[in-house]
């Protein structure tokens, strides 16, 4: 380990120079060298040396010299397996051979000719392997950004005005523009003499409206014209047997070696490829990705240092681009919002991946969220997509893989919005909105305008959703619903897809946390008002990260088991359909019988006393032998219950609805506190722990997967148990046993669905428990996750 020249000592460990990563221990640095990144870049790494080993540098030659002629010229000193030439001056090029002897022979010639030039090879240079990270939204340079228009932000006299001024410092400007006209020209150009008829159709934000300088270039190869063309050529040639059809386009070409109609889109991508590669200046760094959702292949523009996409079956997008545009004409007030609030995000670290890939929202899953807001204002800004289409005339019918897309083409077919709220009132309303909005429990819906619940896509396979589009999509009728995540945003024309399904729940949590910390401080004087001594007011305080340190409350001992209705089993999720807008009492109830068999069957906790007012059992104080097999069935059978935080009751509540619980009657931004319920109401349970079962589990737990056949961590309830059980033999109990309470609750409906357990430690004078609940953050939600997996394979 020590003789690895790619690890060096440090002060505080170790520093991987290969990875660039700092390693605390040895341990840790063990499980670094065996891991996937270490060995996949020493393997790129060994590729690289070996090409240098075995590759010369040939300068000298012509832009009329082929990579052919070359390769024949070095063939006299040895077997060549590429020729890479400089494609934008042809002034270079590196020949690789088999063997370090070709090299050798090749460099002791005195003299190189080839038609009549003078050929100059020498060793090719050998450079360092250095890792390159892949560039992301960078909060430095985000930050300078804000510092450098920080000042004139300020002296302005409105959050409107801020927000305009966004819109022109981020927006593509008009040279930008014509330049990336004229490469998609050139493109269209050198396309359309490989495939006959074909179109190049940008879409995304460089046409959007919401482009910002510097964005992608999204490009669709439409090749329906060259597959007609190409089935009209063939029967042409059949008839006449000749080489040219009466289109006078020859079939001597890229055409007659694959035939489109029955080539995979990877296999057509490569084609694209090939050509960006050898036909298309300055075009670098090409690769198709077809893992992708929708195979793409990639390049770069060196010219205008733009990064561009090229796909061959993502119509839809473009439907999609004309949709924005439209909805862009529709309301000024659009774009200002797009730009400020992606800013936002991106600040925030919320937003940002222009792929999608990732657990960020990208920037169409962020507008979206904007256009939906802006249709549930009062009055609407913008109307649905079921509005529009009923706007539409005959002429403006759409369908496009059998997904309605109708919609005006024109903003003036549409009536103007009678909101005339500001911008500054728009901008906080976005942020109040979303900071109470029920993320797990609905479905945002911009083509009807509101929320479905999402019992309406829960079934097998999330198939359920197709009778719940079969009216939108009456030519398809074998699509799946949804991919469902902790955020659920229908893109407005392919209703099966979840353009927020990349988000996982650490995403979602923070994307609804930062519109909390945002809510608040559009609240104040800060953000209303242009401070009079100079000081920084309304975006610029947004903007900064982590706020004005409202982030720097105490710590509450809370743990939030989310709603994960992807990870639910079958069973459950045909139960939660059947309850219907109830799924939540019922989802709550199967949560707090795993989290009791957490602490009881998994962690060997002692239960001592259980007031539980959704199950309405109050055992012994030294009954600790409950099962959670019990509590599931006694939960729907006892008269008690308890409220939600929207009002909801759970289980035979004992109170009536209040009038005033519901959000939208509540003040802007005012929420129900967890704080706030009465203790009477939750489920309590008092627990006694005589074992440091946190301490050591990862060690125990490898020692006891060598032994057995047992799976890996989190695989299986038996493992942890076994591993608490060896814990408790083989360790002293702690001198002071640690009591604690739990204290169960329900959220939803005016919050995300979730089930949050807070802690009271009732006796803790050795101050361990930190380190048991720190524990536990990680450990209970993934456990319960395991356990409502489990009992569906035991039922």
């Amino acid at each position: 380990m020590e003789a690895d020249g790619d690890v060096k000592t440090t002060a505080t460990g170790f520093h991987c120079t290969l990875c660039n990563v700092n390693i605390p221990n040895m341990s840790s640095l063990e499980q670094h060298i065996q891991g996937r990144k270490h060995k996949t870049l020493s393997t790129v790494r060994a590729t690289r040396k070996s090409q240098e080993e075995h590759s010369v540098f040939v300068a000298g030659i012509k832009p009329h010299i082929s990579q052919t002629d070359i390769a024949e010229y070095f063939e006299q000193f040895g077997p060549v397996t590429e020729v890479i030439m400089d494609k934008e001056n042809g002034v270079f090029a590196i020949v690789h051979f088999t063997g370090t002897e070709s090299i050798q022979e090749a460099l002791s010639c005195v003299e190189h000719r080839l038609r009549d030039l003078k050929l100059r090879v020498k060793p090719r240079e050998k450079k360092g392997f250095k890792l390159i990270p892949k560039k992301k939204n960078d909060p430095q340079n985000l930050q300078q950004f804000l510092d450098r228009f920080k000042p004139q932000l300020c002296q302005l006299m409105s959050v409107d005005a801020q927000m305009q001024y966004i819109v022109e410092r981020c927006q593509l400007g008009e040279n930008e523009k014509k330049a990336r006209e004229l490469l998609v020209q050139l493109l269209q150009e050198v396309f359309v003499e490989f495939f006959p008829d074909s179109q190049i159709l940008p879409f995304g934000s460089s046409v959007n409206t919401f482009g910002i300088q510097s964005c992608d270039l999204d490009l669709f190869l439409d090749l329906d014209n060259t597959k007609k063309f190409q089935a009209h050529a063939k029967s042409t040639t059949e008839q006449a047997g000749q080489g040219t059809s009466d289109d006078s386009h020859s079939e001597d070409s890229i055409l007659s070696d694959i035939d489109l109609s029955a080539a995979s889109p990877a296999d057509v991508l490569e084609l694209v490829a090939t050509i960006l590669r050898r036909c298309v200046p300055s075009v670098h760094n090409v690769q198709v990705v077809s893992s992708a959702r929708l195979p793409v292949a990639k390049f770069h523009y060196r010219k205008l240092n733009l990064q561009g996409d090229i796909t061959i079956n993502n119509r839809l997008a473009v439907r999609n681009t004309r949709f924005l545009q439209l909805c862009s004409g529709l309301d000024d007030r659009l774009r200002p919002l797009v730009y400020t609030i992606r800013y936002w995000a991106k600040q925030k670290q919320l937003a940002g991946n222009s792929s999608g890939a990732g657990p960020l929202l990208n920037n169409y899953a962020l507008t979206l969220l904007i256009i939906f807001f802006l249709q549930n204002c009062d009055p609407p800004v913008l109307p649905t997509v079921d509005q529009l289409k009923d706007m539409a005339c005959e002429e403006e019918e759409c369908v496009i893989e059998g997904w309605d897309c109708t919609f005006p083409s024109q903003p003036i077919a549409v009536p103007p919005s009678k909101n005339k709220q500001g911008l500054c009132t728009l901008l906080a309303s976005f942020f109040s909105f979303y900071a109470v909005f029920d993320f797990a429990g609905s479905v945002i819906s911009v083509r009807e305008g509101r929320a479905l619940p999402v019992t309406d896509f829960l079934g097998h396979g999330d198939g359920d959703a197709e009778d719940a589009m079969e009216e939108q999509q009456p030519a398809k009728t074998h699509h799946k619903g949804p991919k469902l995540g902790p955020l659920n945003l229908l893109d407005p024309f392919e209703l099966t897809h979840n353009v927020a399904g990349n988000l996982n729940e650490r995403s979602g949590r923070s994307f609804q946390r930062e519109c909390q910390e945002a809510e608040k401080y559009c609240r104040s004087m800060q953000y209303q008002r242009k401070s009079t001594k100079g000081k920084s007011w309304g975006l610029v305080r947004l903007f900064t990260p982590d706020g004005d340190a409202s982030h720097a409350k105490p710590e509450q001992l809370a743990i939030s088991v989310p709603f994960k209705l992807a990870s639910l089993p079958r069973a459950l999720r045909d139960q939660l359909q059947a309850a219907g807008d109830a799924f939540r009492p019922l989802w709550f109830q199967k949560v707090c019988a795993a989290s009791l068999a957490v602490f009881q069957d998994v962690l060997g906790c002692h239960l001592v006393a259980c007031t539980d007012a959704v199950f309405g059992e109050e055992p012994a104080g030294g009954d600790a032998d409950t099962s959670a097999a019990s509590l599931n069935t006694s939960a729907s059978e006892n008269g008690d219950g308890l409220q939600n935080d929207s009002g909801e009751a759970v289980v035979g509540t004992k109170r009536s609805l209040s009038s005033g619980s519901d959000a939208s009657s509540s003040p802007q931004g005012k929420r129900p506190r967890l704080a706030k319920k009465s203790r009477a109401d939750l489920p309590t349970w008092s627990f006694v722990q005589r074992h440091a079962v946190w301490a050591g589990r990862r060690k125990v737990r490898r020692e006891l997967v060598k032994d057995s056949d047992l799976r890996q961590e989190g695989s299986c309830t038996e493992l942890e148990a076994q591993v608490t059980a060896r814990i408790a033999e083989k360790e002293a109990e702690l001198k002071e046993p640690l009591e604690f309470q739990v204290h169960g609750q329900m959220l939803g409906g005016t919050e995300t669905t979730r089930a949050v357990l807070r802690f009271e430690e009732a006796s803790d004078k050795k101050g361990v428990f930190q380190d048991f609940f720190h524990f536990l953050e990680v450990f209970l939600p993934r456990m319960v996750e395991t356990l409502l997996q489990k009992q569906e394979a035991t039922a």
